[in-house]
């Protein structure tokens, strides 16, 4: 299948209101062709960057369109910890209005749409899946049919605020996380199960990569950043380094996660 790419932009619920950018990346064809699920993709703290583009790849190669966000722009952040918006539900506004933008596309089924994010955007797709957001800010009629997030900083769950993790949707939440993440300790991960709702719990897929450190799937230069969010909130350094076998493990099992809810959705 050949995809086209545009570049587009929309107004979101945030406050005060802004326009975000994104790239839209659709199927193209001479004959007319159904309209296809859709996933919105969401950065981390450091921006649009490599891992976008790696996951996208598998989308597309499972007939998936995509629309990657880019939150920092309209906002004037700078990359990195140190000029992000202060809290994620911030943010949330964004993918609840990119859920909208991809509802009105021709090319895309509005009741097939997921949500996917690294770190930061990672912490919106986990947020999302909450009917406390969901019901606040998804246009009516439409919910993100799968969540799935890469190392969405487990240990903030149910302890920072706007981070309730409670009362899901009912959509399939699927969480990548590296055992060597330094944003949570060992026993975090553990324990996230544990500290959810059984209701809750039986929406959840948490899979943890061995050795795998956070941005595992970062098919960039390794490097070491500072954020006051790591070590269970205690800040400190963090490591990036590419893992090719845990990021395309976790790759494979975001498209089976997505068609799976999408087949469901369509029944």
């Amino acid at each position: 299948m050949d995809f086209r790419t545009c570049y587009v932009a929309f107004e979101t619920g945030a406050e005060p209101p802004l326009t975000v950018a994104a790239r839209l990346d659709v199927p193209t064809s001479d004959e007319a062709i159904a309209p296809v699920p859709a996933v919105v993709i969401c950065h981390g703290s450091d921006g649009v960057d490599a891992r976008g583009r790696y996951h996208a790849r598998a989308l597309h190669a499972a007939g998936f369109a995509t629309l990657e966000l880019d939150m920092w722009a309209a906002r004037g952040t700078t990359r990195g910890a140190a000029g992000r918006p202060k809290t994620v539900p911030e943010t949330l506004p964004d993918a609840f209005a990119a859920l909208a933008f991809l509802a009105r596309q021709p090319e895309v089924d509005a009741a097939r749409i997921a949500i996917m994010g690294f770190s930061w955007g990672g912490v919106v797709s986990v947020l999302s899946a909450t009917r406390r957001y969901a019901d606040a800010l998804a246009p009516p009629g439409l919910r993100f049919a799968a969540h799935a997030a890469f190392y969405p900083v487990l240990w903030s769950y149910n302890r920072a605020p706007g981070h309730e993790l409670r009362d899901l949707t009912g959509a399939p939440l699927l969480i990548h996380a590296g055992a060597a993440d330094a944003y949570d300790t060992p026993e975090v991960c553990d324990a996230f199960l544990g500290g959810l709702a059984a209701a809750d719990r039986a929406h959840v897929e948490l899979v943890v990569h061995p050795g795998a450190t956070h941005a595992f799937d970062r098919d960039m230069p390794s490097k070491t950043i500072h954020d006051p969010y790591a070590h269970n909130g205690k800040g400190g350094p963090v490591r990036f380094e590419f893992d090719p076998r845990a990021a395309a493990a976790a790759s494979t099992r975001v498209v089976e996660v997505f068609r799976g809810a999408f087949a469901k959705a369509s029944s």
